[in-house]
């Protein structure tokens, strides 16, 4: 007992599992980027905590799929390169790769809103200009970064805390219902009014552009450095993902409390991002709205930068055509400047947008779910690293309960009249 103690110390003080953890980070922003928000605040101030399982759920579905994709990386692979390696004729690998960057500008669109909204509450500035201004925001953190990768994650360690310290705030002055919390932590409610929500908080917890980058990441990282056997890898990754995604899912289910805990019920009729900043305002003063807008600019930016690398991965892997990042970023942003100026110009509320644009990526998330349980499931392409058989159980279960989410959905908006 004495000696599993020792080397259960020794492993986590050995300075590589440091050197090693940073893209777990990375990838944890997509429970707590502005469509998390949008789906989260929409959940607990329409529902209160009764969607509160499906995000612990979504949470535990991603976890595990992450875990799996980090595994594919260090097995030697990222995920678009061994979709093109399968697919092997060209009109298929271009369609796979089409559809792929409709999930990357869906997953923009959500980023996009969030900055643009948070400008406008904290200094006022015009949603049609925030449109503009936003552009930067991933430039500024690319030239800040120069290219130095190790930096990148840093900044990421930043942009969590201040995510995460906000929603300590914020749930320490909302008071919430510990009781409520616990019973709607088990117990699962969905109805035909809450089905939007639920599969929109799926497509905001488990997204299609984390699991794809997850292995380029993960690829990369190890390619060239001295990290030791990849069995050691494979711990070195299961705990960096541990750790950066379960504070990433407190973080995400605080924002389906806060909203349950301080808007549901009080009457206010929160239905808009801007509404909950102005609702804070009178029930807990000017200071928690000014930290709730803080968070909110702090998770855009971060899940942006997790974008552009998502579409980078994307467009290396499927294509191999490589393109500067800042050329990216730019027409990236440029193509959702259309969509976003006629939903504000239409006078469309931003939080609807936000929520629908999660539920386009659940109905997406097939695309890199399913190759990634094929081929980690496959000895031939993971060797030593390939799934046990209860965890490719695992994996295809949790991947039928996004289906059925998605299927049910698709039958409320078709047979119940669920409006999108």
């Amino acid at each position: 007992m004495l000696n599993k103690l020792k080397s259960i110390l020794k492993f986590f003080s050995d300075p590589k599992l440091l050197l090693f953890m940073g893209s777990g980070l990375i990838v944890s922003v997509a429970y707590i980027d502005p469509g998390n928000w949008g789906t989260d605040i929409s959940g607990g101030a329409d529902f209160n905590y009764n969607l509160l399982w499906v995000v612990w759920l979504a949470c535990g579905m991603a976890m595990l799929f992450q875990y799996l994709s980090g595994k594919l990386g260090i097995a030697g692979y990222s995920l678009p390169e061994l979709v093109k390696k399968k697919l092997k004729k060209k009109w298929l690998v271009l369609s796979y790769w089409v559809s792929a960057e409709i999930a990357i500008l869906a997953t923009d669109l959500a980023e996009f809103l969030g900055i643009i909204v948070a400008l406008n509450l904290l200094f006022g500035i015009p949603l049609l200009w925030g449109t503009y201004l936003a552009i930067a925001d991933v430039l500024l953190i690319l030239l800040l970064a120069q290219n130095r990768f190790r930096m990148v994650e840093y900044m990421f360690i930043l942009f969590v805390s201040v995510i995460g310290l906000g929603y300590v705030y914020e749930l320490f002055i909302s008071k919430p219902d510990f009781h409520l919390i616990l019973v709607h932590s088990v117990v699962p409610m969905i109805s035909k009014q809450s089905a939007l929500i639920a599969v929109g908080i799926i497509g905001a917890t488990v997204m299609p552009h984390a699991l794809f980058v997850h292995s380029w990441l993960i690829k990369n990282k190890i390619s060239g450095s001295n990290f030791g056997s990849k069995s050691k890898i494979l711990r070195y990754h299961l705990v960096d993902n541990l750790v950066s995604l379960t504070i990433a899912g407190l973080i995400n289910a605080s924002i389906l409390i806060m909203a349950a805990a301080a808007f549901h019920g009080s009457g206010t009729g929160v239905a808009t991002l801007d509404k909950a900043y102005l609702t804070l305002i009178p029930l807990f003063g000017k200071f928690s709205a000014v930290v709730f807008a803080v968070a909110l600019l702090a998770a855009g930016i971060s899940s942006s930068v997790t974008g552009v690398l998502a579409g980078q991965s994307i467009m290396d892997g499927l294509t191999g055509f490589k393109i500067n990042v800042w050329v990216r970023r730019i027409i990236t942003r440029l193509i959702n400047i259309i969509p976003i100026t006629i939903v504000i110009i239409l006078g469309i509320e931003p939080l609807r947008i936000l929520v629908l644009s999660q539920v386009v990526l659940s109905l997406l998330i097939p695309l890199p779910l399913i190759p990634l349980i094929m081929y980690t499931s496959d000895k031939k392409i993971m060797g030593e690293l390939v799934n046990k058989k209860a965890t490719t159980i695992l994996a295809v279960i949790f991947g039928a309960v996004i289906l059925g989410f998605n299927a049910y959905l698709i039958y409320q908006i078709i047979f119940n009249g669920v409006g999108i």
